[in-house]
């Protein structure tokens, strides 16, 4: 059987530096903002090409608190794909704001920048663009049509840990980006985690505040803030993985490589990449016209697959107050239809690979 992803393999090779990352956190005995968390936010930063990490507990909050920070609220709207994972959505709404869907592009499954100033109203505050499956948005038309309204940006980087766009790290390519480190991220955690970056100081100190209740000292509440900090273990085991996360990284782009050659001419559509575009291939999603037949096979022959994502936001029982009918954005829904995540993975081998691709293709009718 070929594991979607193996994460006690993928954990494995950091056993000895996690045992000794616990007795150094245990030996401090500093568990909640201390020096694990300001050191992973110094390395992430730089990795990223920032001035800026703030580390916080999920990749929702993440994307929340930048919104909350730029006083986003009841009766402003917000353009986030209509084909993303639900947290991109909720993130709008929980500020009280209304998410506005704007359709992907068929090729890179991302934001279509070409969709996005039909959307915009006088009351548009901001654009998230989603670095879907691990491959950038075209961030520099993105950039312009914001810059053109008087939009901020904010990346969903939850997916592109290291991805480049014409040669830059996602991460520092709008106003603010949230990272997810959720364990199946290309970083991730043993646990839920999450963070900012960004070149604004302002926004910087907004969320430091807003993370930790409000408060930059004990007891004195300047804001309305929440309970969102990333504890210090975890920003510890995130030390170690980063220094790995490039290597791996590679690994994925090697696997990449290997399916988009091998799965040429087959009755599929393979994700197509921008020349300006480096991947990190989070996921490698495919597309059949039968999607769960073809699951179904790949199943049989044991290879596990998974479908991300199969119900867009809009017709999630979430949001049916929004009453976006069937038919409204059809990309979306043929993209819903149709896709399929190949496993992929830092310890996937290249015979595992090729056995996948030998799977889809003795699948073919």
């Amino acid at each position: 059987m070929i594991p979607f992803l193996d994460l006690q393999a993928v954990n494995n090779p950091y056993r000895k530096e996690f045992h000794a990352v616990m007795e150094r956190i245990l030996d401090r005995g500093w568990l909640i903002l201390g020096q694990e968390v300001e050191a992973f936010e110094s390395e992430f930063a730089d990795y990223c090409g920032v001035r800026h990490c703030i580390g916080v507990g999920n990749g929702l909050d993440a994307l929340h608190l930048v919104l909350r920070a730029w006083n986003i609220g009841p009766g402003d709207e917000v353009i986030v794909p209509a084909h993303t994972f639900i947290a991109t959505w909720l993130a709008v709404t929980h500020t009280g704001a209304t998410p506005v869907p704007v359709e992907p592009q068929l090729t890179s499954y991302n934001l279509d920048p070409d969709c996005i100033e039909e959307a915009i109203t006088a009351r548009t505050r901001a654009i998230v663009p989603v670095h879907l499956y691990g491959q950038p948005a075209d961030m520099d038309v993105i950039n312009t049509i914001a810059q053109r309204h008087g939009l901020k940006v904010l990346e969903d980087a939850a997916q592109a840990h290291g991805a480049l766009y014409r040669g830059k790290r996602v991460g520092g390519l709008g106003d603010a980006a949230g990272f997810s480190f959720y364990p199946v991220k290309n970083l991730g955690a043993l646990g839920d985690g999450g963070a900012v970056t960004t070149n604004d100081d302002q926004l910087a100190d907004a969320l430091r505040l807003l993370r930790n209740y409000g408060s930059r000292h004990k007891y004195h509440n300047e804001v309305v803030g929440f309970n969102s900090r990333l504890d210090e273990l975890q920003a510890a085991l995130l030390r170690v993985k980063l220094r790995h996360l490039d290597r791996c990284n590679e690994h994925r782009r090697r696997i990449a490589n290997l399916y988009r050659e091998g799965l040429q001419g087959l009755d599929l559509v393979i994700p197509a990449v921008p020349e300006w575009a480096d991947p990190v291939w989070h996921l490698f999603v495919i597309r059949h016209v039968k999607r769960d037949w073809l699951q179904q096979k790949l199943s049989e022959a044991g290879v596990g697959t998974l479908i991300h994502y199969p119900v867009p936001p809009y017709r999630q029982p979430a949001y049916a107050a929004m009453a976006l009918k069937n038919g409204r954005f059809p990309v979306t829904e043929a993209l819903h239809d149709t896709v399929l995540s190949l496993p992929i993975g830092p310890t996937m081998t290249m015979d595992q690979a090729y056995e996948v691709i030998e799977a889809v293709t003795h699948a073919e009718p």
